[in-house]
């Protein structure tokens, strides 16, 4: 029983044993997969993989071999018919019987009509307000047989779904994003120049060997100077609120950057969701750790290459409107786009780092922000490809 499935796995790169596939087959034999896909793929999972290293190549595996095999409709509502008429109509309420009725979209129509005119506040979990959890007909996060989903993400998927998603690829041993990957990315950032003041003192072979041939064999040593690397780099980084769910991912490229010894110079400085008057020496973001923003553009002069990390995502306000901060205590008199721009036009070459992904960039609830944000910084998306791009783009000879 799906035999192709446990070569497929092994194609991936899951190490599965032959052990472990018997007692998935056991496991089978005694019904623990409920006759269900969704049930299928966890139990697989649990009984085959043995480490979350390997989630990943686990969801591709699965998404390749059950691609299309999803539980018909017509059986779900076949199935749930047959377990009403089952019960015995005295264990069925009248809100029960509610729930699991047949709904046209006019009627639900009405009825979230009239929640949205009696409904005072929030609320979580029941069966009839609007909100999330629960089995209301309208919300999200929850779980009704025909309701309306009203914000949040589709939560009751098909077990295929679930593995096309690929949740665990940050989990992966040899993903491709990481803090040596990152490493290696920014090494392309180096720029050799032998043209520097200094003494010679690095031994030049080929001249050497030139100068002594032309001496008829008399030694004569040919000292040059080194290459030394000539880049400047100042890392930016907002810190705290939004940011923190891309915690560990900042981590990585500041610790990549940390390690860096290719640089001539490396600043780190810190802000928290938009740069004011104030840019801070610290993650903390507090006053004691600031210095003045006209301080950092002439401390670090046009050569230096900035790479600003943030999400871009904030109140209009807090980037278009001078008072905007989100600290009231530090009123900005200047909007933060317009000290986005002063450090855009100081600089040759910045660019800005978004761990947003991509494809929601137009989509979040910063759409707004991100996108004005775009039109100062050329904008990549925090992963190696994008980290890539950027320092292309630094390299860039204006």
């Amino acid at each position: 029983m799906f035999i192709n499935f446990f070569y497929l796995l092994k194609a991936y790169g899951v190490p599965v044993s032959i052990t472990e596939w018997m007692m998935l087959m056991e496991a089978l034999s005694k019904g623990m997969a409920l006759s269900s896909l969704t049930a299928f793929y966890h139990l697989a999972r649990v009984v085959l993989v043995k480490s979350e290293t390997y989630y990943d190549r686990y969801d591709l595996a699965f998404y390749s071999y059950f691609q299309g095999i999803e539980t018909p409709v017509e059986l779900t509502e076949k199935v749930l018919q047959w377990l009403e008429k089952a019960l015995p109509p005295r264990h069925i309420s009248p809100a029960e019987r509610l729930k699991f009725r047949e709904w046209d979209l006019d009627e639900l129509r009405r009825s979230l009509e009239q929640r949205l005119q009696e409904q005072k506040g929030e609320h979580h979990g029941g069966s009839k307000w609007i909100g999330t959890g629960g089995e209301s007909p309208f919300g999200h996060s929850g779980y009704h047989p025909a309701g309306i989903r009203i914000g949040g993400e589709s939560v009751n998927k098909s077990a295929v779904q679930v593995a096309a998603q690929r949740d665990f690829r940050d989990f992966r041993a040899d993903a491709a994003i990481g803090t040596r990957q990152f490493e290696v990315a920014l090494r392309k950032l180096r720029q050799l120049s032998s043209k520097v003041e200094g003494p010679r003192e690095e031994l030049d072979l080929n001249e050497t060997v030139r100068e002594t041939g032309d001496k008829g064999g008399m030694l004569q040593l040919v000292w040059t100077r080194g290459r030394k690397n000539m880049v400047k780099v100042a890392l930016v980084m907002d810190s705290g609120g939004s940011m923190d769910p891309y915690m560990r991912l900042c981590s990585q490229l500041f610790t990549a950057m940390n390690r860096s010894s290719h640089f001539k110079d490396l600043r780190f400085f810190f802000f928290h969701n938009c740069i004011y008057q104030h840019i801070y020496l610290n993650p903390s973001c507090n006053m004691k750790s600031a210095i003045r923003t006209e301080d950092f553009l002439r401390m670090l002069g046009p050569d230096y290459k900035v790479i600003l990390l943030g999400d871009a995502s904030m109140a209009p306000s807090e980037l278009t409107m001078p008072g905007g901060a989100i600290d009231w205590s530090l009123h900005n008199d200047e909007a933060g786009i317009t000290w986005l721009r002063r450090i855009a036009a100081h600089f040759n070459h910045a660019v800005w780092l978004n761990p947003i992904p991509e494809p929601f960039w137009d989509r979040v609830t910063g759409s707004y922000t991100i996108s004005a944000i775009r039109d100062v910084f050329p904008m990549f998306e925090l992963t190696v490809e994008g980290l890539d791009g950027a320092i292309k783009k630094l390299k860039v000879l204006k």
